[in-house]
């Protein structure tokens, strides 16, 4: 029978829940256990790809096409599994659900309820999950005393009444501050945290107590008294340079060995070499590198979550120590404002996004990249703002553009197609989901992945005109990876520069710490090369 942890927080939000219940995921799988882990995300929505990228940050999308909460992005990365749908519920989907069973008539004219009939749905996905894994982790998102909450916590609660102690775990994430003037850090939000708690029926098993410094034996027991959680399960979740190093601190506290104590799992010895060494070379490396990312919604830098991610994942496996500098596309247009912002870049990537906002801007990014032959790399709308640049400033087409910015452009290098196989294909909107890409093996693509089909993950409408391949490709740019079918353009590059390369998936999804996504991984090289 799988065992269920659950990862709550209290206080206040962006205490890192996503890190914490990710860093248990990794303790729990390096001790030999199958683990999978899901979010539920408290608000109505039904799910983030509608949501503003400066209010929710990334949509992160995984193998099967479903837009989810970024944390799924941080579970992946940590436990290094690909996670489906199922990771992820928000309140909207979970009601929209129960409300389509009411139109069908599964109540049978019951009257509908938060209890039973919501709880028993979020149960059932908690259940869901348990299917063929030894471990599920599942955090529940939003903080203690937010009314959106209150029925996931209720759903646990009565989880625990159902499944036993002995097949659940609560794992409370709380703050600790320090007040600089009293010199003290304070136990006070955390014991009423945990009051709260409580109140709803739920008796922290484990806390984990964030804080900027380190608290002493004194602390610790005044925490443990006043929550009524042991001492010994009181852990200090100290402030580190980097979010690899949490496993680690869990690790030093021995809070997989509790975790195995509660469940009576045999405790496994964990081999972190590994990941120490990512830890070390993140913290002890040697040559700079700074990497120009530059988009519209860089004042949120959660929009690019996963891309900050997998540079860092590059820089690493190279030991370099990576200065990624953030450039408001909207803001940088002129060729005395590019030249200030990335005259002293070692490499350039526009990341993807949705709408014309800032692509003036994008579109003269890449020009200066192309002409000084800086490394760029393009993705998604990256990699269509490199090939609009190309055809206005390379092939002669001035008035090149996509049909997204401008419906009747007179060049259309990027639209809407409308081939049938290709609108039967995306089954809606956007092209969601992993998709084979086929490489040509004189092309960067190939010496980058050393294998002629690859699968990335996409988020997107408007593709590659087809119309324009050969003007495209007889003034000097190459298209090097195609769809099995030959339909779709999936990645462009220039032979003939240093490193320049646009891709209309998102690689970025599929980077981890120790396994760094290749293009990333190949980019941030060059980059340093050329310094």
């Amino acid at each position: 029978m799988a065992k269920h942890i659950f990862v709550i927080g209290g206080v206040l939000s962006s205490l890192g829940k996503g890190i914490a219940a990710s860093s248990i995921g990794l303790l729990m799988k390096k001790m030999g256990y199958k683990v999978v882990m899901q979010k539920f995300d408290p608000y109505l929505n039904v799910d983030p790809g509608t949501m503003s990228p400066f209010q929710h940050g990334e949509v992160f999308v995984t193998d099967d096409g479903a837009e989810t909460d970024l944390d799924l992005g941080h579970y992946e990365r940590f436990i290094g599994i690909p996670l489906t749908k199922n990771s992820n519920s928000t309140t909207g989907q979970i009601y929209d659900t129960i409300l389509k069973k009411e139109r069908h008539g599964d109540f049978l004219g019951k009257t509908v309820q938060v209890i039973p009939h919501v709880t028993n749905e979020i149960k059932s996905l908690i259940r869901k999950m348990a299917e063929g894994n030894d471990i599920v982790i599942t955090e529940i998102g939003g903080t203690v005393g937010d009314i959106e909450s209150l029925p996931f916590l209720e759903a646990i609660r009565q989880f625990r009444m159902e499944e036993g102690v002995e097949n659940s775990l609560f794992i409370f994430l709380t703050y600790v501050p320090y007040i600089k003037a009293a010199s003290e850090l304070k136990t006070k939000p955390t014991q009423h945290a945990v009051t709260k708690l409580r109140e709803i029926g739920i008796q922290p098993d484990i806390l984990l107590c964030r804080s900027e410094k380190l608290f002493n034996d004194e602390i610790k027991s005044k925490i443990s008294l006043f929550t009524n959680v042991q001492k010994s399960r009181v852990i200090n979740a100290v402030d580190v340079p980097t979010i690899y190093e949490v496993p680690r601190i869990f690790m030093k506290a021995n809070l997989h060995e509790k975790i195995c104590e509660h469940f009576h799992l045999q405790q496994i010895r964990i081999d972190f070499s590994d990941w120490d060494k990512i830890i070390d070379n993140i913290k002890n490396p040697g040559k700079e590198v700074t990497i120009a990312v530059c988009g519209k919604y860089v004042r949120h830098q959660d929009a690019y979550k996963s891309v900050g991610a997998a540079l860092v994942h590059a820089a690493a496996s190279h030991r370099l120590k990576l200065n990624i500098r953030w450039v408001d596309s909207e803001k940088t247009i002129s060729a005395k404002d590019i030249k200030a912002k990335l005259h002293d870049a070692d490499g350039i990537l526009v990341p993807g996004g949705f709408g014309v906002r800032g692509i003036d801007g994008k579109i003269s990014i890449a020009k200066y990249a192309r002409e000084n032959n800086i490394p760029y790399f393009g993705i998604c709308l990256g990699m269509q703002i490199a090939v609009i640049e190309f055809a206005k400033n390379v092939c002669g087409f001035p008035n090149a553009y996509s049909s997204e910015f401008e419906e009747n452009c007179e060049h259309p290098i990027i639209h809407l197609m409308d081939d049938q196989r290709y609108i039967e294909m995306m089954g809606g909107t956007m092209r969601l989901g992993a998709y084979p890409c086929k490489l040509k093996k004189d092309s960067l693509a190939y010496k980058i992945y050393s294998k002629c089909e690859i699968s990335e993950r996409h988020r997107h409408r408007y593709e590659f005109n087809n119309k324009y391949r050969k003007i495209i490709e007889k003034n000097g740019m190459k298209i090097s990876g195609i769809s099995p079918d030959d339909l779709l353009v999936e990645i462009v590059e220039i032979p003939d520069h240093p490193f320049f390369i646009g891709v209309q998936f998102h690689p970025e999804f599929k980077s981890r710490p120790d396994k760094p996504q290749p293009i990333f991984r190949d980019f941030v090289k060059k980059a340093a090369d050329i310094r």
